[in-house]
């Protein structure tokens, strides 16, 4: 299968179907045109004496003021790349770097960067053959664009820096070496163009949304297992109550809640409380909030993922280059800190039902285990989770509202959106966690509820799960039963 690079829109959705079904990149007979358009007019440019245009035959950043000789141009983009690659820390995990691979191929397809089609198409084959640079974590500001991580994802292009190849990690110069491939020889403002540009910061958020969209229905489909085993009730899932609040998330997280527990004898049940405490009775709110959130980045990445964000820019079609300011990522950084906030609520919320149904009520044992005393039980798992979910609250606080002074005061406010997106990164793997948490503590409060039985939906699942984890009848070592659980909801979107 192939994907065909052009200036269609390109949804998260089809991102994500390009990356799970291996599809090949192919340049576009349209994009490709448009890219060489744009280079032959760049070389027109450079060949009249007197133009000088920022990047492309002038120094960079407070050094913009400093004219490049033509004799020079292709050794300016050469060191700006070596140079700008100071990333350390963390390597960027491997599924990011090809993503950040098809976002940067994406990006210079529209025809207003003033690449050579060459380097486009090595870049395809990049990730063609499953070449993976190796870039790091740290070194970003998310304004003049994710400089050097993407100073790392361009490095092999002139047989610098590392790759993993086959499996194994090796020097890009052996790798071109093995591909038969020559070094790419940069022109006028390539190697800006590969830097300018918010592909870390978008490939970043495109990852976590769509791991954002599972666990926001993992959420909702565990926390009906809890509902189920704190014997909550489900009027504040009925839809006159949600409708008139009139709030989206609300209502589609209400609406679902009644769908998963369709059929239940355990919700169907008489009840001798007459209300749950917050944490069951006002998932249709915290749920909902956050799918609201949710949906409103998912707008903005979506709409970053098809756009021209290097500088300077170049419009052939109307004789300009503008020097302006695309690749400042506030609005990433922005959705970055709210997309952080909105999953670790759903952690905090998931948390604290794990906390009630350990507590004893109900006609719940204390700790969900016969003879507690002799027997922990769920007490610790808890507290794993109670840590993680304080750990999310404290990667939620915003990175958007920092910014520190660069480049001798040239970019002296910038938008912190590479850290944004790195810690928003831990706290989707952290609420993948409190989640599993909650599970296996909820599947362990169903046992309690025998012989009842809950809906078909979550009887399969629980099924399923226990093939995997056990009930717990007396201490034993929790730790692989927790890693089950977490991976278990891996493949949550099954159970629809």
């Amino acid at each position: 299968m192939k994907h065909a690079i052009s200036a269609d829109h390109l949804s998260l959705q089809k991102v994500q179907e390009i990356i799970e079904t291996n599809t090949k990149l192919e340049l576009s007979e349209s994009a490709r045109q448009k890219i060489q358009r744009c280079r032959d007019y760049l070389d027109q440019k450079m060949s009249k004496p007197g133009e000088v245009h920022y990047g492309i035959n002038t120094g960079f950043g407070s050094l913009c003021n400093t004219v490049i000789s033509n004799e020079d141009l292709s050794k300016l983009q050469r060191n700006l790349v070596l140079s700008h690659a100071c990333g350390t820390g963390a390597e960027v995990p491997k599924g990011i770097v090809r993503l950040m691979l098809l976002l940067k191929i994406q990006g210079l397809s529209y025809g207003h960067s003033g690449v050579q089609v060459e380097t486009v198409q090595r870049l395809i084959d990049f990730y063609n053959n499953d070449i993976t640079p190796v870039i790091y974590e740290q070194g970003s500001l998310g304004a003049s664009g994710d400089l050097a991580p993407l100073a790392h994802l361009s490095l092999p292009l002139l047989g610098e820096g590392d790759v993993y190849f086959g499996g194994d990690r090796m020097r890009s110069s052996e790798m071109l070496s093995l591909m038969n491939w020559k070094k790419i020889e940069l022109k006028s403002k390539e190697g800006l163009a590969l830097l300018n540009g918010t592909q870390f910061m978008s490939s970043y958020g495109v990852w976590c949304l769509i791991h954002a969209k599972r666990l926001s229905y993992a959420a909702d489909l565990i926390g009906a297992v809890s509902l189920e085993g704190f014997d909550g009730r489900l009027n504040p899932f009925y839809h006159n109550v949600n409708a008139i609040r009139n709030q989206v998330g609300q209502l589609e997280t209400a609406e679902q809640f009644r769908k998963i527990l369709e059929g239940s004898e355990l919700i169907a049940g008489k009840k001798i409380h007459v209300q749950d405490p917050y944490s069951f009775r006002c998932i249709p709110q915290v749920h909902g909030a956050s799918k609201d959130a949710i949906a409103h980045v998912r707008a903005v990445f979506e709409r970053e993922i098809n756009a021209v964000t290097d500088n300077p820019t170049i419009f052939p079609e109307t004789d300009e280059i503008i020097s302006a300011g695309n690749f400042h990522g506030q609005p990433l950084a922005i959705s970055f800190d709210f997309l952080g906030i909105a999953l670790a609520e759903l952690g905090s919320i998931s948390e604290r039902r794990t906390y009630q149904l350990i507590g004893g009520n109900r006609n719940l044992p204390p700790f969900l285990v016969s003879k507690p005393g002799l027997n922990s039980g769920f007490m610790i798992p808890q507290y794993t989770a109670a840590s993680i979910a304080s750990q999310n609250k404290q990667l939620a606080s915003p990175a958007s509202v920092d910014s520190i002074e660069s480049s001798n005061g040239q970019e002296d406010h910038v938008s912190m959106g590479a850290n944004a997106a790195t810690k928003t990164y831990r706290i989707v793997e952290n609420l993948e966690r409190i989640l599993g948490i909650e599970l296996f503590n909820a599947a362990q409060a169903i046992e309690f509820r025998r012989p009842s039985k809950s809906s078909p939906l979550i009887e399969r699942l629980l099924t399923d799960y226990r093939k995997l984890v056990p009930s717990v009848t007396e201490d034993k070592y929790m730790h692989p039963e927790i890693e089950k659980s977490v991976n278990f909801i891996k493949k949550i979107e099954q159970y629809v």
